[in-house]
Parts: structure tokens; sequence; C-alpha cells
């Protein structure tokens, strides 16, 4: 146990400076039985080290940080180190990439019931769907760890404090908001970098952040969707082909017979792989307004833009750009996106509010229609039912 609490200490006290993350705020740290579902390398470990830094005395000893893939718990079980470190007087154990330990849902549901005074943060993969388990379905709260939205790399970037907006605050009062960030920033002269490298927050680290990001992708299709699924390894060259094939088109209409065809797998096979790919943040998938999966998606994006430039290695068209961009960050503001009746338009369906979007690349000088409300990208202040695109950027 000493051991751990050394590490632990040694973890918190070289965090390197802290990132602001929205999520802090969001979660009612008052729940017992806490889960944090995120992609790979959107800093999952980072979260649960602020917390602990932010809400805990060290020297209290009341909070530990423990990464289950420590060889130490092949014969050690958490039901057992959490009964040692609640009679240590333990009040909260923050439990990291918990997928690595068999049978974690049934024993992380034993120390809720048997430690009532004791809370559990754990994390996971965005594969697993802990809101559909038996032992944790009724007792866990479950949120989502996401990439850096536009505002939080400003705001890491430029030492700045924006806050979010709500999509109705947007929608009804973009020019204001617009005007006001302006006044402090040039919102345009970094999009193109957040595009390029903003999500992840390993852009912060003195590596290359492509290579990285490969990485970072074929762990994502080795551990989070190979292990966490059970698919045979013998599968992933597979896996990853779809992947890269899926990419090359992106955003563009998936032909399930082709792609079944060059990956050598069945309809059903390609069909299921992509969700699999889509629930490890890897792409996001389209569909028409009354279809879901397992319907054929209508279009296939890249997750988010960063994910486009190591994958495709080509050019890449500004519209493709624009809206997986668009996609990305509503979708992460808890939205439901359609596919629109043409190219480049999206319905946004937000509760039982709905709107139409249309994704441009500069202001139309022609009419625009007044029942849809237009997402432009090189546009700092927008006027009217005209938005500039970057300002969704600040929906989380």
């Amino acid at each position: 146990m000493e051991s751990f609490f050394r590490t632990h200490r040694y973890l918190v006290e070289h965090l390197d400076g802290v990132i602001p993350r929205l999520l802090m705020k969001q979660i009612d740290w008052s729940h017992r039985l806490i889960g944090i579902k995120g992609t790979r390398g959107v800093g999952k470990t980072s979260f649960l080290l602020q917390y602990a830094k932010e809400f805990f005395d060290l020297d209290k000893r009341d909070c530990l940080y423990i990464n289950l893939n420590q060889f130490y718990f092949t014969v050690r079980s958490i039901t057992s180190f959490a009964k040692e470190f609640v009679d240590r007087g333990g009040k909260t154990l923050l439990l990291d990439q918990v997928y690595k330990y068999p049978d974690w849902s049934r024993e992380l549901r034993e120390c809720y019931d048997l430690f009532p005074q004791l809370k559990i943060v754990f994390t996971g993969s965005t594969v697993m769907k802990l809101g559909e388990d038996e032992e944790l379905a009724s007792v866990v709260s479950v949120y989502n760890l996401r990439g850096f939205s536009y505002r939080e790399f400003l705001n890491i970037l430029l030492n700045k404090d924006f806050r979010a907006y709500t999509l109705d605050e947007i929608i009804e009062n973009h020019q204001k908001i617009a005007e006001d960030i302006c006044s402090h920033i040039d919102p345009l002269e970094h999009f193109w970098s957040y595009m390029h490298h903003g999500y992840y927050p390993f852009f912060l680290e003195k590596r290359n952040f492509s290579e990285n990001l490969l990485k970072t992708v074929n762990m994502m299709l080795e551990v989070d969707v190979l292990s966490i699924k059970q698919i045979e390894m013998s599968y992933l060259p597979k896996l990853r082909k779809l992947l890269y094939l899926l990419s090359l088109s992106s955003p563009g209409k998936p032909n399930i017979s082709q792609l079944s065809i060059d990956c050598e797998i069945s309809r059903a096979t390609v069909t299921n792989y992509m969700e699999y790919l889509r629930s490890a943040r890897l792409i996001n998938m389209l569909y028409r307004e009354d279809e879901e999966f397992p319907k054929k998606p209508e279009l296939v994006y890249m997750h988010n833009t960063n994910l486009m430039f190591p994958l495709k290695m080509a050019p890449i068209e500004d519209q493709a750009l624009r809206e997986t961009f668009f996609y990305n960050q509503i979708h992460h503001s808890d939205c439901k996106l359609k596919k629109g009746t043409k190219a480049g338009t999206f319905i946004v369906l937000a509760g039982d509010k709905k709107f139409k979007f249309k994704i441009e690349g500069k202001k139309n000088r022609g009419k625009n229609k007044p029942e849809q409300f237009y997402a432009v990208g090189n546009m700092e202040i927008g006027e009217k039912n005209v938005i500039p695109l970057w300002l969704f950027g600040f929906l989380y």
C-alpha cells in the first residue's frame, strides 16, 4: 500500500500545469461510483490526477490513484485492496484503466455494496457500454471526457478563460458573443492549427504529433476494440484496412459491398466493425432523420479533424474539414445530427428543437434561406442567421 501512496504523491506533485476541463465542473462528485469514459489520448489519467490535486490534501492520504495495469493486481483483488484502503482511513479511490482488470464490474459493484463510506472514480474506454452493464447500470454515474474543444485549445494556447456557450445562446446571440471574443483574440488565427493538432492533449508534448496520433489510433484498435470486443488478433489487419478506406472517402457514403470485398469480410461484419470504430471515436456516422444503426449510414466522417491528416496523407478539402469540425463540436454538445437534404447540410436535434444548418466556406452573397442557419468558415463575426463556424467550437 505504501508504494502506491508514494506513486500517487509523485504523480500529483509532478503533474504539469493544470489544464482546466469543463467536465470537472459538470460532474456531480457526491455520487459514490463515477465512471469517466474517454477515447485513448484525451487525458483521462491527467483528469483523475487533477481531481486529486484540486480536491484533496496529499498529507491526509484519504485519496489514492491506482493504475490497474499494475501486475500487482494479477494476484490482488480490487475488493480486498479497497477494504485495506478503507481500514486505513481512505475515502476516495481513483482507478485508472479499469478494463485491464478481469471481472472489474462485479468487483466495483461489490465495493459499492460493502463500503458505503468509499467513493470510487474509475476510467474506461468509450467502447465499454457502462449504461448497459448488469452489475453497474443502477448505481454508476457515467460521464464522457472528450478531446479539446476549440475553446479549450485557445484557453490553453493563449492563457485565456473563455467560457462555453449553449447552442441556444449561440443561435440567439452569436453576434454579440463573437464580438466579445474578437475583442480579445483573432479566432481565425489559430483555427487551422486546431484542425490539424488541437483535439488531443498530447499536442502539448514535445513529440511528433502525427506519429503520436498514429500510435494512439493503433492502440485504440488493438486494445479498445479488439480486446474489449473480444475480436481475434488475426482480424486486426482487416479492421485497420477498413478504417483507412473509410478515411480516404470521408466524408462520403460508404459502399458496404465494396468494403466487404476489399477487406475480405462479410457485409454484416463491415457494419459491425464500423459501429466499433464509431464507439472508439475514430469515425462518426450520419444517418437520415428517421434512421439509426444498424441501418447503413448515409455518410461517414472521421471523428475529428486531427485524424484526417495522418490517415489520409494527402491534401484535404477545406469543406471536408469544415463539415467534420461542425459534426464533432456539435455532437460533443450532446445534440444529435442527421443528414440534411443537400450536400453540406445537417439537421441538428437539440432536445425538442430542430435546426437546419448549411456549412459554407464564405458568406453567400446571394439570398439566404430564412428557415436554415449558415455556419461559415472564413468569417469572424456573423449576422442574423449567418454564424461563424469557429464559434461552434465554444459549445463545451
